[in-house]
């Protein structure tokens, strides 16, 4: 029998890493975890994310039997990831985190990074900034609380007031890329575009795609057969 492939997020945002693994990876069985009942994970404490994620974690373990779980969440990646890999040692993870190395690697100098607050201030940001950027770039973190949850409850002019606040603080900046730190953020990639349209808007979602194949593959864990299929999971519905 094909274990599967266990994807959580703390809502919709990770469906946008999910889509991209299924385009890769069309033959593996994928249960996607949206964690709505303790949305927003982005203003939370270090402590208190931990212990949510790691519930879902031993869940998609116990009760799923996933071969690998996939941290469909920069603010869950950037916070747990560590900590995870060693309470879970056999256990495979692959994590998502902001697009710098991508937007350092294809030399734009003014790179603003979008991402929730956990995620600006987290250690792991801190680490992608030092270890990408070189000494003619510009990379501008910019925390957006409340972004990630608006997305998620559809809250248009939530949204429109949020991007419209994020324009005005960083007009007086050259602009040529937007990292989407995010998960949920590449959902309104249309209205991001308005507010910047000469900037190239970034995510990481086809990366995580193609290092979750390359784990699978190198583990021989890839499933033979086609038997594709995708589990929905929503934690009010518990």
């Amino acid at each position: 029998m094909n274990k599967k492939i266990g994807v959580l997020d703390s809502g919709i945002g990770g469906t946008t890493v999910l889509d991209k693994m299924v385009e890769l990876l069309p033959n593996e069985e994928y249960i996607y975890y949206a964690d709505t009942k303790n949305n927003p994970y982005g203003e939370k404490s270090e402590e208190e994310l931990y212990k949510i994620v790691r519930n879902i974690v031993t869940f998609l373990i116990d009760k799923k039997n996933c071969k690998m779980i996939v941290l469909a969440c920069n603010t869950a990646t950037t916070k747990c990831m560590k900590k995870l890999r060693k309470e879970f040692p056999e256990m495979l993870f692959v994590g998502t985190v902001p697009a710098v190395k991508v937007a350092c690697d294809n030399h734009y100098k003014h790179t603003l990074v979008l991402a929730t607050p956990a995620t600006i201030d987290s250690e792991r940001m801190t680490e992608l900034v030092q270890d990408n950027k070189k000494e003619n770039q510009e990379i501008n973190l910019y925390p957006c609380p409340g972004l990630a949850d608006a997305i998620e409850k559809q809250e248009e002019d939530k949204i429109t007031q949020i991007l419209e606040k994020i324009k005005r603080k960083t007009k007086a900046k050259k602009i040529d890329s937007i990292v989407l730190g995010c998960t949920h953020y590449p959902l309104i990639k249309d209205k991001i575009k308005k507010y910047f349209p000469k900037a190239a808007l970034l995510d990481g979602s086809s990366g995580v795609a193609k290092e979750v194949k390359r784990q699978l593959e190198n583990h021989n864990l890839l499933n033979q057969t086609n038997t594709f299929n995708i589990e929905y999971i929503d934690s009010k519905g518990i």
